[in-house]
């Protein structure tokens, strides 16, 4: 028997610079790159994973939004954004504080409009260590507030990129109902 095609809509979201189109880039084609380009509007992405479930073998595909860090932007076009969206991966980086600050009102103003779907809290960046102003505590102490896993990831590195992305996509098959073993 064939399984219809599985699709997820995941928004990622946070402020500008914590490495959301990286984390993209190297989830989608495992590349990375020293380059900084502010993202304007979304960028989309899709990438097939397969998930393990008491069936066998789901095949999912995760389209992937990259949604721009400028929060006036962010405020005037949330409906479109996230809009069907069933997860979200809300992503701070590490080295720099207000970003984590500001994980609260990004998770509010996309569940606003997605609804109470899964979030999986990103802390980014993990590979400039010696830089940290943001303690793994506070990132989980955020992620605990919303009933959420918490990721420490680098773009760079590859550290747990995968894994976030797919506990997410485990998340959101155990809430649409495609049981996972």
């Amino acid at each position: 028997m064939d399984q219809a095609p599985v699709k997820f809509k995941i928004c990622l979201v946070g402020a500008t610079e914590v490495g959301k189109s990286s984390l993209l880039q190297r989830f989608a084609c495992d590349e990375f790159s020293e380059r900084y380009l502010s993202t304007l509007g979304t960028k989309v992405a899709k990438k097939p994973v397969v998930l393990e479930s008491s069936e066998g073998p789901i095949q999912i595909t995760l389209i992937i939004y990259d949604i721009m860090g400028q929060r006036s932007l962010r405020d005037s076009l949330k409906e479109a954004y996230f809009h069907g969206a069933q997860g979200i991966l809300a992503v701070c980086d590490l080295t720099r504080e207000t970003t984590l600050d500001e994980l609260h009102d990004w998770v509010r103003i996309a569940k606003e409009q997605a609804g109470d779907v899964p979030v999986v809290f990103l802390g980014n960046k993990v590979d400039l260590r010696d830089r940290f102003p943001i303690d793994e505590a506070r990132l989980l102490d955020e992620a605990t507030r919303h009933r959420a896993p918490h990721f420490l990831t680098s773009a760079k590195t590859a550290e747990n990129v995968e894994a976030a992305f797919r506990t997410l996509a485990a998340a959101i098959a155990a809430r649409t109902g495609l049981v996972l073993a």
